[in-house]
């Protein structure tokens, strides 16, 4: 067991960047005619499959704070944290239903023309910014940070800074390839994240039913973590007591029980799944037939991630817990990383090469969409009305850059904190906190 990698494992990476760049590269070229169409460079409209949405639904979302952050409320809490997965999937068919034919019937292209729709410019303008700052400083940072620290844990080295440059450049060649690149290599990433994430799951039970003295076979593994950590198997967090631990007390107020499946849990899906431009981006360009399928298959997908992402983090639970997590780092934001430190070597690499192509279409997913809220909702529409389509290209280019670049300033030393309170929540506060004001703007408009 070695928490460093080895050649086999960064065989099977450099496969895998391959892959994925010159299959991005195959896709660029087929759009060269098109180079210049404002249109197709930031919604591929028309050119998506039911399934390069789906998939790039679930690629975009499934990321280091699903991989790293939820994997350690895993840890922390238990399966009460797949409550957000499993309700986003329910979440899918209401925007499927409902919210997508309002979309395109009116041609929406952004969220903040869907606003403008109901309500003024001004409210349009305050809501691009709002989320242009959203996108930037609360979700690409905490996807740079947590992805650099995993994947340095697991090369075992002092490599985050480099990681963390290595990780925004492939995404930055990515995106500016426009949506039909990003879409279509993120098929690839999530074929790549699944069957990785189903690798590591798997390896992770049958080292607990090894380390527990019932063989290496998954079910035991799985039945050892039900005994030796029931607390972790409570969908509902019991409200503290005047009796309760500082421990109870943090559990419930990061998963405050009925209560959060009753209001908090849906409002937070049916907003980020509903009226985020990074992920309705996708369906925006299709017809609704195409956009509608792609949008149930992602919710299928939805089904899976749970097992991906959280039982790992049990798992390090009860190893830790047991004294044969000696190599967990970092709390609970390392349990993924200390568990990947099981696999063999080749497996390792797939699964280093799943968290890269998690990240990696999280980043260029959110980059394009930054560069298509910034290019069509303030800058041709307050700095340069009368830009051309080629301008406009050349623009989304230059906001993918910037927003990069300063992602990368401010998780260079984690100036925002989000190694203090843990990924997966410091992620969900900011949305959280924010998701019921901009769900009921939308709402209203859809109704």
């Amino acid at each position: 067991m070695s928490s460093s990698l080895e050649f086999a494992d960064y065989a099977v990476f450099i496969i895998y960047f391959l892959i994925v760049s010159i299959y991005g590269y195959i896709v660029y070229r087929k759009r060269e005619q098109n180079e210049h169409d404002a249109k197709a460079y930031f919604l591929a409209e028309g050119t998506l499959t039911w399934w390069a949405i789906g998939a790039s639904l679930i690629a975009s979302n499934i990321s280091a704070e699903q991989f790293i952050g939820m994997s350690g409320e895993g840890f922390f809490l238990g399966i009460a944290v797949a409550a957000y997965e499993w309700v986003a999937a329910i979440a899918l068919i209401i925007i499927a239903i409902w919210f997508i034919p309002v979309y395109l019937k009116n041609k929406i292209y952004t969220m903040p023309q869907f606003l403008k729709t109901r309500y003024n410019e001004t409210t349009a303008l305050i809501m691009a910014v709002f989320w242009l700052f959203l996108y930037v400083f609360v979700n690409l940072t905490s996807i740079l940070y947590l992805g650099a620290v995993a994947i340095n844990g697991l090369a075992g080295g002092d490599y985050l800074h480099v990681i963390m440059l290595g990780l925004a450049v492939f995404a930055l060649i990515i995106s500016l390839g426009g949506m039909k690149v990003v879409a279509y290599t993120d098929v690839i990433q999530v074929a790549v994240l699944i069957i990785g994430g189903l690798v590591t799951s798997y390896i992770a039970l049958t080292t607990v039913g090894e380390y527990f003295g019932v063989g290496k076979d998954a079910i035991a593994g799985f039945n050892v973590l039900m005994q030796e950590a029931p607390e972790h198997f409570k969908m509902i967090i019991p409200r503290p007591t005047a009796t309760s631990t500082q421990l109870e007390i943090d559990k419930y107020l990061t998963f405050p029980g009925v209560l959060s499946y009753l209001a908090g849990i849906w409002i937070i899906n049916l907003n980020y799944w509903g009226c985020n431009q990074y992920i309705t981006q996708r369906a925006l360009g299709a017809d609704l037939t195409t956009a509608r399928t792609g949008i149930l298959f992602a919710g299928l997908l939805k089904l899976l991630m749970p097992v991906i992402v959280m039982l790992p983090g049990i798992a390090a639970y009860v190893l830790y817990e047991g004294g044969h997590l000696p190599q967990l780092v970092g709390g609970k934001d390392g349990a993924y990383s200390a568990m990947l430190t099981f696999l063999p070597t080749g497996l390792k690499g797939l699964s280093v090469a799943a968290l890269t192509a998690a990240i990696v279409a999280s980043l260029a997913g959110k980059v394009n969409s930054i560069s298509t809220i910034y290019t069509l909702d303030v800058h041709k529409k307050y700095i340069q009305k009368s830009a051309s389509d080629r301008a406009q290209v050349n623009i989304g280019r230059y906001a993918v850059f910037a927003s990069m670049v300063l992602a990368v300033l401010f998780t260079w030393n984690d100036v925002l904190g989000i190694g203090g309170v843990g990924g997966f929540t410091y992620i969900q506060k900011y949305t959280g906190f924010i998701s019921p004001g901009v769900f009921a703007l939308a709402a209203t408009v859809s109704s």
